[in-house]
This record gives structure tokens, C-alpha cells and sequence, in this order.
């Protein structure tokens, strides 16, 4: 009896612990709340793990760095993508290829060995592009980015097919073949615009299969694609001439941005981009490119989506804002059934394209800043990667649609992750560089009324997190500090602790009759990760 007696009074004592101010735990009319219903019991499939395959990184020679590779650990120890991919392997401060003086090539590979044992120490593998051309290689001396990677076609197809041939056998002795059977092996990057190649769309068509053969003459079984689009008709053109022409392909792959339109003015550099908020961007596209598949001569090629976002440039403030959270939530909720993958770009602001960055938050890609500081962009992922290995039967009242996902690992936890997708564009005379670079407060909307229904009846460790305004919200942290140009130890402190992905609220619940109800208060762009487990 005594120990009844502790542990009820340790129970009582637990299911009042919490930080943070508690959510509304009334039921509320259905007029009043938006209602989410599961029942637990009712498994509908495994969970898909789609939206965490593959994950973008700026460039290879940003690999080789110590702060680089310290935040991609984190990430994997925090997220664990499958796979990761990033522009120039191939770009001379890789370090790849030169030619002797009677023109005879020489291959160097101690770089990309570096870089690649590092990633795969890390459980996570190279989804490798093969870009950008090497000097030595190289048929002109156009370039993109502040790194000046090369993009011309090579001046003599066969040289760079002895390149391809090394590499496939360098890493088939190093790694194995079955190892780098589980690769995918992408050609070039977007090489349907010119400022990433400056060939012919037959140009790249011929460099897409000296590559591809050559892949497959190395290693038969590894899985090669393109093109790596930046539009739409390429990719139909592209699988055109691949069928038409039996040329060896695996996978489509291509890449989309929610942008309504942009601007990049060549004389100052100043780069102006339009949100779009429409609900069809990004899955319209991805859709329609499932489609194009589907109905085409090779129904069965897996769809990569290898770079997507809410926006193509490295300087636009929505990427560090609370709202780019439940922007990525959104679309992979809604895009993912179409994709073999979608890789967000990028995991970091470690990131060179217009070459380093002077402020700590600079508008970039990542889901971390520079100071390893994490974004609300990073909990998204997070928050995915702890969901259930299997979806259970839920219905969601949300307008549009569901945002939400409620999944269950064995007996033992349910995790319910559910958020407020409203969209903020800037007005018709700004655009997101003048808009997102300031806090945007966010005004209340319905609450959320969670019911889990046939869960076995007992105590259960309730754990709650939270992501919007001002909730793990870094950024509008970082300009309430005074947006200083470079921080101090001690305010970077301060932004990780305001980002530490704490719980809001933990306590100890009795579940009864099979049910657990309880309301969440919300707000526009809101996002709750909710757990239960049994005790």
C-alpha cells in the first residue's frame, strides 16, 4: 500500500511538472477549433521516409572544412539523412585532373577520398553530381559563382570519359561495388540554363551519355540520372532522347523553387525574388512531373527532386524566418507522394556561391547558420524525423487539407505532428528581401482539438515542442538583439538557448476509456510535435 500511496503521489507530483505555459485542455465546439482524430489502432501503412533521403550542401571543397562537417554530424545525429549532394566534385580545388606537358591526363583523387570517408563515417552517402568541368578539361573559360566553377563541355569526350573511368574504379576498389551500387550518380547541374552550362541542349544530351555509359561499363549495377533541370520542358525533352536513343538512365532529376518571379540586376548584383503562396507551388510541378513519368516509354524511373525551397537565392531573409517551417511542412506533406526524394537546399549556411557572407544571418539556405545556430527551418526536419515507423487512420479539418501527420512506433508511442500553414506574401511594391528582414508578428487562428482514440489505457509521458513567432524562432530573436554584423560568444549563446528545442510542456497523463483529448492553442505558421509514451 505504501508504494502505491509514492508512486500515485509521484504521478500527481509528475503530471503537474511542466515548462511553459500549458495549452487549453477543454473540449471546444467544432465551429471553434480545428479537429484532428486518430485512431491509434488502425495502422494504414509504413511511414514514408521520402522527405529525409537526400539533403543539399553548396559545394565540395566546403566538405573538407572542420565547421562544415561538425554541423553536418549534428544534423545526423539530430536528423540523419540518407544521402547528400552538392556542386562541384570535379572543380579544380578538388584537386582532380591535370594533363602533363605531351597532354596526357593525371587523376588526383586524395580530396574527394577525404571528403567521402568523412560522409560516410557519418551514415550518410554521396548522391554524387558530376560537375563542374576541370580547367585542364575544360573546351572555354565560362564560369559561375564566386568559386569559378567551370561550364563548358570538356574539349575531347574521350579524356573526360577517362576521367569518369577513373573515378567509378577508384571508388569501386576504395568503397566496394556494392557500396557505391547504392549511390546515384547524377550529370552536372541545371544544364539547361547558361549560366551552368554553355553548350546545346544536343551538348548535353551527348555528355549525359558518354557518362552514362561509362558508369555502367564500370559499375553495371550503380544507378545513374540527369538531367538536373531547372525547367520543366527540359525534362520531357531529356527522357525523350534517352528513350529514343536506349541510352542508360535510372532516375529523372530535376528542381523547383517557389518563386513567383525574380530579378537580378548585372550591374549591382542585387538580387529582388517574389514569394510565391500559391498552394499549388512546388506540388503542381513535382506533380506534374510524376505525371510526365508515369506516361512516358519508362514508367517505373525513380523522380528526384535534387534541390527545392522557397527560394533559388542565398540572400533571401524568408529562409531564416519562423514562417519558411511551416512553408517546408506544407509542401512535403502535400508533394511527397509524387517523389522518390526532395532534397531541401541546404543544410547549412556554410555556403560560397556569391563567396562568404558577413553577417551571421545573411538570408541563406541553411537549416543552420554559420554559428551552428538552428533555424525553425531545422525543427521541420527534426520534427520529421521523429514521427513513427507506421501512419495510423486520421482525419483533419484543416482548410486545404491535412497539415498534419500522426503515426505510432510499436505499442509504445504515438507521435502526433500538426501545424497552421498561412502563408504571408510581401505586398505588390516590396519583395522578400525588403519584407522577411524584419520580425512578423503572428496573429492567433483556431485552436486544434487532438484526439488520439483506442490507445490501451494507462499512464503516459506527455511531451510537447513548439516552433513559430518567437518559438525556437532564432532570427526574430537575432533582430530584437539589434541584428549585430558579427555576435559575440555570448550572444550566440543566447540564440542557441532561445533555439534549443526544448519541450514546451512534459507532465504525466492518465489515459482512459482508450481516449486522450486535449486542445492547442494556435497561431498563424504555428507547429506542434506532440508525443506519447507509456510509462
Amino acid at each position: 500500500m505504501r508504494k502505491f500511496l509514492i508512486l500515485a503521489a509521484a504521478l500527481t507530483f509528475a503530471s503537474l511538472a511542466f515548462t511553459g505555459p500549458r495549452p487549453d485542455s477543454g473540449p471546444l465546439p467544432p465551429a471553434q477549433a480545428r479537429r484532428i482524430t486518430a485512431d491509434v489502432a488502425k495502422v494504414t501503412g509504413p511511414h514514408s521516409r521520402s522527405p529525409l533521403m537526400v539533403v543539399g550542401a553548396g559545394r565540395a571543397n566546403e566538405g573538407l572544412r572542420a565547421d562544415w562537417q561538425a554541423q553536418l554530424a549534428l544534423t545526423q545525429r539530430e536528423i540523419g539523412f540518407r544521402y547528400i549532394r552538392f556542386h562541384g566534385l570535379l572543380d579544380d580545388d578538388m584537386g582532380v585532373y591535370k594533363e602533363d606537358a605531351a597532354g596526357n591526363p593525371r587523376y588526383n583523387f586524395q580530396y574527394i577520398d577525404a571528403l567521402y570517408d568523412a560522409l560516410l563515417s557519418m551514415h550518410v552517402r554521396p548522391f554524387v553530381e558530376l560537375s563542374f568541368m576541370p580547367t585542364a578539361l575544360a573546351s572555354g573559360d565560362k564560369t559561375v559563382f564566386w568559386y569559378k566553377g567551370n561550364i563548358t563541355p570538356p574539349k575531347d569526350m574521350n579524356k573526360w570519359k577517362g576521367l569518369i573511368r577513373a573515378l567509378m574504379t577508384h571508388w569501386k576498389q576504395r568503397y566496394g561495388e556494392d557500396e557505391i551500387s547504392n549511390w546515384y550518380f547524377e550529370v552536372w547541374n541545371e544544364p539547361d540554363l547558361k549560366i551552368f552550362f554553355t553548350g546545346s541542349h544536343q551538348d548535353y544530351f551527348n555528355l549525359y551519355q558518354a557518362t552514362a555509359t561509362t558508369i555502367k561499363g564500370v559499375c553495371p549495377t550503380c544507378r545513374v540520372g540527369g538531367p538536373a533541370s531547372a525547367t520543366p520542358p527540359f525534362e520531357k525533352e531529356f527522357l525523350q532522347y534517352v528513350t529514343a536513343n536506349h541510352v542508360p538512365i535510372d532516375f529523372i532529376s530535376t528542381h523547383i523553387y517557389a518563386i513567383k518571379h525574380g530579378f537580378v540586376d548585372a550591374t549591382t548584383g542585387r538580387v529582388s525574388t517574389v514569394f510565391d503562396t500559391s498552394p499549388d507551388a512546388i506540388v503542381g510541378r513535382m506533380r506534374t512531373s510524376h505525371e510526365n513519368i508515369t506516361h512516358s516509354a519508362q514508367p517505373n524511373l525513380q523522380l528526384h527532386y535534387t534541390e527545392w525551397g522557397s527560394s533559388y537565392t542565398s540572400v533571401d531573409p524568408l529562409h531564416d524566418q519562423y514562417l519558411q517551417a511551416s512553408f517546408l511542412l506544407d509542401k512535403i506533406k502535400k508533394a511527397s507522394p509524387y517523389v522518390t526524394s526532395m532534397s531541401y537546399w541546404t543544410f547549412t549556411d556554410i555556403f560560397e556561391e556569391r563567396g562568404p557572407r558577413f553577417t551571421p544571418f545573411y538570408g541563406g539556405f541553411g537549416l543552420l547558420n554559420y554559428q551552428s545556430i538552428r533555424k525553425p527551418s531545422y525543427f521541420a526536419y527534426k520534427f520529421l524525423s521523429e514521427l513513427g515507423t507506421s501512419d495510423v487512420a486520421s482525419t483533419d479539418s484543416a482548410p486545404g487539407g491535412p497539415c498534419s501527420w500522426i503515426t505510432r512506433t510499436g505499442d509504445h508511442q504515438v507521435q502526433a505532428l500538426f501545424w497552421d500553414y498561412s502563408p504571408l506574401a510581401p505586398p505588390a511594391d516590396s519583395d522578400d528581401q525588403h519584407f522577411y528582414n524584419k520580425a512578423i508578428p503572428a496573429a492567433a487562428t483556431k485552436p486544434v482539438a487532438l484526439t488520439l482514440n483506442n490507445l490501451p489505457d494507462g499512464n503516459y509521458k506527455l511531451t510537447v515542442y513548439r516552433v513559430g513567432y518567437e518559438r525556437n524562432d532564432a532570427y526574430t530573436a537575432y533582430l530584437h538583439m539589434g541584428a549585430p554584423s558579427q555576435v559575440t560568444k555570448q550572444q550566440v549563446a543566447q540564440l542557441q538557448a532561445v533555439a534549443s528545442g526544448a519541450p514546451a510542456e512534459t507532465r504525466i497523463v492518465h489515459v482512459v476509456n482508450g481516449t486522450f483529448e486535449q486542445t492547442f492553442s494556435m497561431r498563424k505558421n504555428d507547429i506542434y510535435f506532440v508525443t506519447l509514451t507509456r510509462v
